[in-house]
């Protein structure tokens, strides 16, 4: 079967190579054949890849330990569910994943797209073909997942503890499904730029790729998030890791991509910065690959030193290179069709939105980057630390915080202040007087009663961008105001699930502030029957015993809790002693949409001495149902709206009394459907 997989990689690369020279060859001399032929070399390069992958899985699945990456990852006691997931615990496996993915939306595009201008096609099968090909070369020459070993064990070493937890299997697939997908608008982008049609287009055909790939990318770092706040056994879920950067960075840039087409959809508008945003988000995924396994920044979530570092960068050097040279070659052609009319608008509000993301973007990206400059240059690492990011995303956060509630109400083109005035005395009477109300209940941190009133005052303008659309729908279609909210939501997916997403990331606005400007913590070292209070509650030491397992001892603490003198749940908290030498902190947390109570056990003695850490994070809850609210505005974004013919009304004047002149509100076609 190693022999199938491995030989089924260098034929791949054989396909790729060759469906690569047809695509460019096909757009160049707008070849039918050579079309045909760059078709058909997707399919089977999908074909060559899927059989690799299939046979590591039949590898790791047998346990065939003659081969080293089977033998590095897993072992006969791992479990089946984690087994499978192996294909992506490690270097080669995940590069195998990733050339998977890449000839799979290879032909999804070629599905989808059946009938349309054959040039463009043909240069995006060229330079999709492109990307596989880079991977697959690491796979054949620098590290190939079914390379033998010369003395097969009787065992293999398993897979790292710490990767041990549903959050770690999925979250490397969807983190590259959103890398992977960003790639499809990337192709299409420059397809646009070799074809010279740089109209929207290439936009309005990628819109459901760019937002699914966000999605997954969204998913990917909750997961990410989720499992360092569980398994790592710090309290914390974000701690400005390289890695972390690196999933973070193509999500900001993404997110402004998103935004910044609106403009060019509507106006015309941010031709140029539209491209040079899915360029940078593309390079950045490939940033991120690179940081993951290279080696060359120390993370607990990379893959340790690899010789892959130069290649990356090589790859990286032609991608940025051969793309702004052709973009500046078609910069005549992407004027913008119309200029910024006011500084008081939607577009404006835009922009001043994607300066912010892309400003976040690189503060973080130097961040991430400057041990390794300054090692270069000056022979020393200098190690970039959490309160640098904190000061720079922390302010730059709350000014998009902002924006998302100005953007709500704000028109097109130009706003007058009488209906500025008119629109937003409501959401910031309400911001007005919860501010006052968080500084009557006592709360004192700055930051922490800005946010909270910022996200106040942009949820009060979603909530009256919904009641506005479905009052005037219900009024003019005689339908109750719920049914007409549904059916306002049907009839513009993309506006209302974006306004879904709104009121998702005023959630986590509200988990990160409340988990870190009011979060408590205590270490305590206390004997059976001993307790510890902490905020409202008081956690009771009963006992602590050992457990042997089959790969590890378990020594497990047994704590009751109290809530108001009322028992509310037991907590074991554990340390593991893993065969290997390994020692792992495996916490228990009491969970409640109000607040976690997370406990460690990081200590102990033959006389039952423990010592305790324990830590109390309000709304937490709120960070990770928040990511979900988001990925729910995602998914119904990106489905198509619903169109039915126009209704007569019932009363047409008294709804035209609801209807405003703002561009803003709802149009007829988004409340008629």
């Amino acid at each position: 079967m190693a022999n199938i997989g491995s030989g089924s990689l260098l034929i791949a690369f054989i396909v790729a190579v060759f469906t690569a020279c047809a695509g460019f060859g096909a757009a160049t001399w707008k070849s039918v054949p050579l079309y045909k032929s760059a078709k058909r070399g997707s399919v089977v390069l999908f074909l060559f890849i899927s059989t690799s992958i299939l046979a590591l899985i039949y590898l790791l699945i047998t346990r065939d330990f003659s081969i080293k990456y089977v033998a590095s990852y897993t072992s006969k006691s791992l479990p089946l569910f984690y087994t499978i997931s192996a294909v992506w615990a490690g270097q080669a496996g995940s590069l195998l994943f990733w050339a998977w993915l890449i000839s799979f939306f290879t032909i999804i595009v070629l599905r989808t797209n059946r009938g349309k201008e054959q040039q463009q096609l043909a240069y995006i099968v060229g330079i999709l073909a492109s990307v596989a090909v880079f991977f697959i070369m690491l796979l054949v020459f620098a590290t190939n997942p079914f390379a033998r070993m010369s003395t097969p064990p009787q065992d293999g070493m398993g897979m790292n503890p710490m990767l041990i937890n549903p959050g770690m299997v999925f979250h490397p697939p969807t983190l590259y499904l959103g890398y992977v997908g960003f790639t499809i608008p990337f192709a299409f982008a420059i397809a646009a730029l070799l074809t010279g049609r740089l109209d929207a287009r290439w936009i309005k055909t990628t819109r459901r790729w760019t937002i699914m790939s966000w999605i997954f990318l969204t998913i990917g770092n909750l997961f990410g998030a989720y499992w360092a706040y569980v398994e790592l056994g710090w309290g914390g879920y974000w701690a400005w890791d390289p890695v972390e950067n690196a999933g973070i960075l193509p999500w900001l840039t993404g997110t402004a991509f998103l935004h910044s087409v609106m403009i060019q959809e509507k106006r015309g508008m941010l031709k140029v910065w539209n491209i040079v945003l899915i360029i940078v988000t593309f390079a950045l995924t490939i940033f991120g690959t690179f940081i993951t396994r290279s080696g060359i920044i120390s993370s607990v979530h990379s893959f340790g030193v690899s010789n892959l570092g130069p290649f990356f960068i090589a790859f990286l050097a032609v991608l940025l290179v051969f793309s702004f040279l052709l973009l500046f070659y078609r910069r005549t052609a992407l004027r913008s069709s119309h200029q910024l009319d006011s500084f008081i608008s939607k577009e404006s509000t835009f922009l001043y939105n994607n300066l912010l993301l892309a400003g976040l973007a690189f503060a973080i990206f130097w961040g991430t980057i400057f041990p390794i400059i300054s090692e270069a240059v000056r022979g020393v690492k200098i190690t970039v630390g959490p309160p640098f990011f904190n000061q720079v995303a922390v302010p730059i956060g709350l000014a998009l915080l902002l924006l998302t509630g100005v953007c709500s109400l704000i028109s097109w083109r130009k706003a007058t202040v009488h209906n500025l005035l008119r629109r937003f005395i409501t959401p910031l009477i309400v911001a007005a007087l919860s501010f006052v109300l968080f500084l009557i209940i006592g709360l004192r941190s700055f930051y922490a009663i800005i946010s909270l009133t910022l996200s106040t005052f942009v949820l009060t303008t979603i909530l009256i961008e919904f009641f506005n659309g479905a009052r005037t729908r219900a009024i003019m279609r005689s339908e109750h105001v719920l049914l007409a909210l549904w059916r306002l939501v049907l009839h513009n997916k993309r506006r209302y699930g974006g306004y879904i997403i709104h009121i998702g990331v005023i959630m986590v606005f509200v988990g990160i502030t409340g988990s870190t400007a009011f979060k408590k913590e205590i270490v305590a070292t206390i004997k059976p029957g001993d307790s510890i209070s902490i905020a409202n509650y008081k956690l009771k030491y009963e006992d602590i015993a050992a457990n042997q397992r089959k790969d590890y001892q378990a020594i497990t603490a047994r704590l009751s809790i109290k809530r108001n003198d009322k028992i509310v749940a037991e907590l074991l908290p554990q340390k593991r002693f893993y065969q290997g030498k390994e020692v792992t902190t495996e916490v228990d947390i009491f969970k409640s949409l109000r607040e976690d109570l997370y406990v460690i056990l990081a200590d102990y003695d033959q006389s039952k001495k423990a010592t305790f850490k324990v830590l109390y994070n309000p709304l937490v809850s709120w960070l990770w149902y928040g990511g979900f609210m988001m990925i729910l505005g995602g998914l119904i974004a990106i489905g198509p709206d619903r169109r039915k013919p126009r209704k007569k009304t019932r009363n047409p004047r008294a709804a035209a009394s609801f209807v405003s002149e703002e561009l803003a509100v709802p149009r007829h076609d988004e409340i008629y459907g």
